[in-house]
């Protein structure tokens, strides 16, 4: 007869190690993730690539997914490091006399005394069928969500945790569409090109931030209490309707970093190339994270008024 010798000291520490280890990986997946916004659910889309098969996506997302934690509920699959069966401690045997990844083959024998099982407990009766149940219409069904859909999903409800406060106004716009017209015209006759209503808009919004700061900054919590998280630059979010792959919509949030350095020319610029690397697909991880401030055109669907859900980790949403 063999006894399993005891874990030693050092295997505990390493086994504490670990896990203290998997942990930070876990958060630091958590928190990657959360910078995304609104883009999360792309994310875990392309995640689903990922483990598909690597060769489909851009290789600078390799090294996020390496260690990313798809979060529970959303129907992703278990990540690159996540063990498929349960770990046991270097050298303990498995069920069938082997050992863990690390230790010998190691048999294991124990003394067992029978004991007389337990009288079985009474089989509970089943609950009578509610009114919810019996007004069900035939062919009614609740269908699980998934992968885009569960994340926006996701961020909606967080949405309603972060306090907002919505103001509505109108605002005169005949010289806007004046100095437009304008601008277009001598763009015209030189080196090409056209500005739209987004691009003035944009600006206006980043030069308007100058003067109240305050709406860049984002609610946050720190040890369970209120705080205010301010980021050294404006990010600024442009809510960009694309077509995906199966002919669906899609609606990514991709930010021009650090817009209040720019002028316009550069602002500009700074606009058509992440809009045309949206439209191509060419977009990083980069162009995702890190977004303070949004603006979004509901109006090319046809809508005169919304109240968009301004996300966690930004400051203001404007539509």
């Amino acid at each position: 007869m063999s006894a399993v010798p005891p874990e030693s000291p050092r295997a505990s520490a390493e086994s504490t190690e670990q896990a203290s280890q998997g942990r930070d990986e876990t958060a630091r997946a958590a928190s990657a993730s959360k910078d995304f916004g609104p883009n999360e659910w792309l994310v875990d889309e392309l995640y689903q690539r990922y483990l598909a098969d690597p060769g489909s996506v851009d290789m600078a997302w390799w090294n996020f997914f390496a260690d990313y934690q798809p979060p529970a509920g959303l129907g992703g699959a278990a990540g690159p490091g996540t063990p498929a069966g349960p770990v046991r401690p270097g050298g303990l045997a498995g069920p069938d006399g082997t050992a863990a990844a690390g230790g010998a083959p190691t048999r294991a024998t124990a003394l067992i005394t029978p004991t007389p099982a337990p009288p079985a407990a009474p089989a509970p009766a089943a609950p009578a069928p509610g009114p919810a149940a019996a007004a069900a219409a035939p062919g009614a069904a609740q269908i699980r969500l998934r992968g885009a859909a569960a994340r926006t999903a996701t961020n909606m409800a967080a949405s309603l945790t972060v306090p907002t406060a919505t103001s509505v106004r109108s605002i005169p716009a005949k010289l806007l569409i004046d100095n437009r017209i304008v601008i277009n015209n001598h763009l015209g006759r030189g080196r090409g090109g056209k500005v739209s209503f987004t691009h003035l808009i944009g600006f206006a919004m980043v030069r308007a931030l100058a003067g109240v700061p305050e709406m860049n900054d984002a609610y946050s919590e720190v040890d369970g209490k209120p705080a205010v998280a301010r980021p050294g630059h404006v990010n600024l979010g442009l809510a960009i309707d694309v077509a995906g792959r199966d002919g669906t919509r899609q609606l990514l949030v991709p930010s021009i970093k650090a817009a209040e350095t720019l002028d316009f020319r550069h602002f500009w610029m700074a606009y058509e190339d992440i809009v045309r690397r949206a439209r191509t697909g060419k977009l990083t991880i980069e162009d995702y994270a890190g977004t303070t401030i949004t603006l979004t055109n509901p109006g090319t669907i046809g809508t005169e008024h919304s109240v968009p859900r301004l996300m966690a980790g930004q400051g203001c949403i404007v539509g």
